[in-house]
């Protein structure tokens, strides 16, 4: 669902409450451990993660005007997202995942290329999206975009 809001903060707010307390623990945690370099911005809708235009001038392929993203995390219909295109573009880093969120989490992983959902507030797993976010520098992040998704 595609938000209108100018700021993270003003996201959070329009949130249905049931999905507030997750979806602020979730910015947090990510705020906690994404390296350093990373910006918060509002990104298609949602809270993203991207690299400024100060350590990556040329942008984004698809519209250089806008920053190069990483993470968003957003509230569906049905579900919390978190998209992060470090596992679309490094297949080591998705195994990794793979074989690291059912030590996290009861339910199945539900995913599809760079989108996880969590559908079950009480079962989003937070250390392991805490490590996720941890895993990738601004730096690594682009060279990986430069030589697996930007063609």
């Amino acid at each position: 669902m595609k938000s209108e809001v100018f700021s993270p903060k003003e996201y959070i707010e329009t949130l249905p409450e049931e999905r507030r307390e997750a979806f602020t623990k979730l910015r947090k945690v990510i705020l906690e451990n994404l390296p350093k370099g990373f910006s918060e911005v509002m990104s298609y809708g949602m809270i993203g993660y991207t690299v400024p235009h100060s350590l990556y001038p040329r942008g984004y392929h698809c519209d250089p005007k806008q920053q190069l993203p990483f993470m968003c995390i957003g509230s569906q219909k049905n579900f919390i997202s978190l998209y992060h295109m470090g596992v679309y573009g490094n297949k080591k880093l998705l195994e990794w995942f793979e074989e690291e969120y059912p030590k996290y989490s009861k339910t199945k992983l539900d995913m599809g290329k760079s989108c996880i959902r969590f559908k079950k507030m009480d079962q989003i797993p937070y250390k392991l999206i805490g490590e996720l976010s941890a895993k990738i520098t601004p730096q690594e992040w682009i060279s990986i975009y430069e030589k697996q998704i930007k063609r």
